[in-house]
């Protein structure tokens, strides 16, 4: 059962006594009552044939139109006038006609359709006719959705017309309908309002009166028959196909649901086009059966903004191919993505360990073996990220790219890998012992080590996950929601993409030729590049400030200096080793016992809540959006997070600019950010709900209820600017 949102009692003239709901004309009769008593027996056909043409030739000396009596006396509130309505002026026996209850509402106030969603009531419509006559259901234009906070409801503003039909039985003479109407009307409360009206048709040859135009406006407003094959999974994908669906014709489309309860009315169905149709992704809710199909209207709206509103009936079916591009063209887009993750800020410190085995690798003439080896590295560890994600989502996780970094314990023993890396390329240690971090900086493993060059595609995609490229985003979103193997596919096609520009390098014949032969340049290099390591590493202590606060700081920043201090101790050992080999093996122990401490450190490491950044914007919430939404307010959703490197310059070039900011000043624009520094299921539900399975994610909603923009992943100023303007 449907509960109204809010229920007024004891306003200010309502009907029914004290503790009563508003009722607006509760109880009243719209039948003619200048008669002052019982309505007098009917005439002889003779005399009625008389009373009507004289009626009618008296009113057309008047200037006025006989069709005008017949529409019933209003019930009026501050709220709605409701009148009866018919589109004939004259009845013949056994031919069908239309009668409507018609609602005028004020500004900001709504009814409700058949079904109301979330919350409310559909209107009622009761008819009273003589003995033979039928009547059908209510024929329901397409209503609007229309938020109510966090809610979503669909309904009907401004004029709306709710018409049945009615046959009379054969046979002539006049034809009285009564009718008994509720309806619900809502804006910051709900308000139940009623009434009784009353037409009396005469008999006579149908023909159009002045009211037909309303029933004309009315049946354009009616969804049509859809001419559209359309399935339902068990996941509620919905499938709709047609020769003329493509991502060159649909803009837009969303789903009305002709029972409550089959899906969650508030959630956001993202729509994935392809050629010969599209997929809408659909919540189901509790009264969901996949088994049973699923009915409703479906709106449809073209690039040139012309919306085709159908009735639909999804058979069951299975869940469609990857929501998206087809499978060739999605595992282009994730090789672009992957090549592209070469040029974000987050993958600049392992580009140093690539350059420089690149030039060695060059130099002895093995740079093709040790790109495989890289390339190995690449894909096995994406791979890995795929089959963690799927395992994860398996579990109920909420998971998406670059999920590993919500964790403030991975974020520190990041920071500290990537300042061991640089300690190394600085020559304050070798990795001995056969095992190998960069497989290029010095001594990894030997001066071949194509460990060393696996170990350094495996840290290249790892340091690599807090960047999200353009491509990827649609890339990972829609293999995540296809079949294990397509989703691996997608990964490994992002790895082949990432390690693509190396393996190139290494391939093209006569490189080797251009690299200066080994010599002291080298060494200086190597230890130059140790610079952007410490760079990350202090990006990363950040990071963890913002996930566990000033303690997590703390213990992090004491485990680097225990690391120094290990790292150093093991270079004194290395340098020993050859002099005095029991020496050696003590100084190596005790520096292991101190990265055993620094592991320790981080099961320690008290984790805090993340402080306020004091940012401008208001933290999202749905309701905040909800609420800004019903009150017809632009709005700006930012999804971001501390580790996200794309995110953060986003921020910076775009988002924060002062031309940006003065254009939200001046349009009145709501900025709602959300923080997935940290596991958030909200913002994991909002995420999903735009197709979308990591940061940045940027959404524009325009005032009044327009259709929401989805943004690119890498914005400019002119981009937002742009989208503002358009709206």
């Amino acid at each position: 059962m449907r509960v109204p949102l809010r229920m007024v009692q004891d306003a200010p003239g309502a009907l029914g006594g004290e503790g009563s709901c508003v009722m607006a004309g509760a109880g009243h009769d719209t039948r003619d009552r200048t008669r002052g008593g019982p309505l007098p027996p009917p005439p002889s056909r003779k005399g009625r044939r008389g009373v009507a043409w004289l009626v009618g030739f008296l009113l057309l000396l008047l200037g006025l139109h006989p069709a005008l009596a017949l529409e019933s006396a209003a019930v009026s509130s501050p709220r709605a006038v409701a009148t009866l309505v018919s589109d004939t002026d004259a009845v013949q026996g056994g031919t069908p006609f239309r009668v409507a209850l018609r609602l005028k509402l004020a500004e900001g106030w709504h009814t409700y359709w058949q079904n109301p969603g979330d919350a409310g009531v559909a209107p009622e419509l009761k008819l009273d006719l003589p003995p033979g006559a039928t009547a059908s259901g209510i024929d329901w234009p397409t209503p609007r959705r229309v938020p109510e906070g966090p809610l979503m409801t669909y309904a009907y503003t401004g004029e709306v017309l709710l018409p049945v039909t009615v046959t009379p039985p054969k046979g002539g003479g006049p034809f009285p309908v009564t009718a008994h109407a509720s309806w619900l009307v809502c804006k910051d409360v709900c308000i139940p309002e009623e009434g009784t009206f009353r037409l009396d048709l005469p008999a006579g040859v149908p023909a159009p009166n002045a009211e037909a135009a309303l029933f004309q406006a009315h049946d354009r407003s009616v969804p049509r028959a859809s001419p559209w094959a359309a399935t339902v999974a068990a996941n509620g994908a919905l499938f709709v196909q047609g020769p003329e669906l493509s991502p060159a014709t649909v803009l837009d489309a969303w789903f009305i649901p002709a029972q409550s309860d089959r899906i969650h009315d508030d959630a956001a169905q993202p729509l994935s086009v392809r050629e010969g149709g599209f997929v809408l992704a659909l919540k189901p809710a509790a009264g969901f059966s996949p088994d049973a199909g699923l009915d409703g209207i479906l709106s449809v709206r073209d690039r040139s903004g012309l919306q085709t509103d159908v009735v639909l009936h999804a058979n069951p079916g299975p869940a469609p191919g990857p929501a998206g591009p087809p499978l060739p063209r999605l595992l282009l887009l994730a090789f672009l993505g992957g090549a592209i993750l070469n040029l974000m800020p987050c993958v600049f410190p392992v580009l140093a360990m690539k350059a420089v085995g690149f030039a060695r690798g060059a130099a002895h003439g093995a740079a093709r073996a040790h790109a495989v080896s890289y390339t190995a590295g690449v894909l096995v560890t994406f791979l890995a990220l795929a089959v963690a994600l799927l395992v994860a989502r398996a579990a109920g996780m909420a998971a998406g790219w670059g999920f590993q970094f919500q964790s403030p314990v991975f974020v520190a023993a990041m920071a500290w890998l990537l300042f061991a890396v640089g300690l190394n390329l600085s020559g304050v240690f070798q990795v001995g012992l056969g095992f190998g971090l960069n497989g290029a900086g010095g001594r990894i493993a030997g001066r071949h080590s194509h460990l060393g060059s696996f170990f350094t595609g495996l840290l290249a995609v790892l340091v690599a996950t807090p960047c999200t490229a353009p491509f990827m985003g649609v890339a990972i979103a829609a293999g995540l929601a296809a079949p294990a193997p397509v989703t691996l596919a997608v990964f490994a096609c992002m790895g082949l993409g990432l390690a693509a520009p190396y393996v190139a390098l290494a391939a093209i014949p006569g490189v080797a030729r251009l690299v200066p032969r080994p010599g002291r340049w080298m060494e200086v290099l190597k230890q130059a590049l140790a610079f952007p390591m410490y760079g990350a590493a202090v990006w990363l202590l950040w990071v963890v400030s913002q996930e566990a606060g000033p303690s997590g700081v703390l213990g992090t920043a004491a485990g680097a200096v225990l690391l120094g201090f290990a790292a150093w101790v093991l270079g004194l050992s290395q340098q020993a080793a050859g002099r005095n080999r029991r020496f050696g093996h003590a100084t190596a122990a005790a520096a292991v016992l101190l990265a055993a401490a620094v592991l320790a450190g981080i099961a320690a490491t008290p984790v805090e809540a993340a402080r306020e950044d004091g940012a401008k914007a208001e933290a999202f919430s749905s309701a905040k959006l909800a609420a800004a939404r019903t009150e017809g307010k632009p709005v700006f959703v930012n999804m971001t997070a501390a580790w996200c490197v794309t995110c953060l310059v986003n921020e910076r070039v775009a988002i924060s600019s002062e031309a940006v900011q003065d254009a939200f000043l001046q349009r009145q624009v709501v900025y709602l950010k959300g923080d997935w520094t940290r596991q958030d299921p909200a913002i994991t539900e909002y995420l999903r709900q735009n197709g979308r399975d990591g940061v940045p994610l940027y959404v524009y909603y325009p005032p009044k209820g327009g259709a929401p923009v989805v943004l690119p992943q890498i914005l400019t100023e002119s981009m937002v600017l742009s989208v503002l303007e358009r709206t």
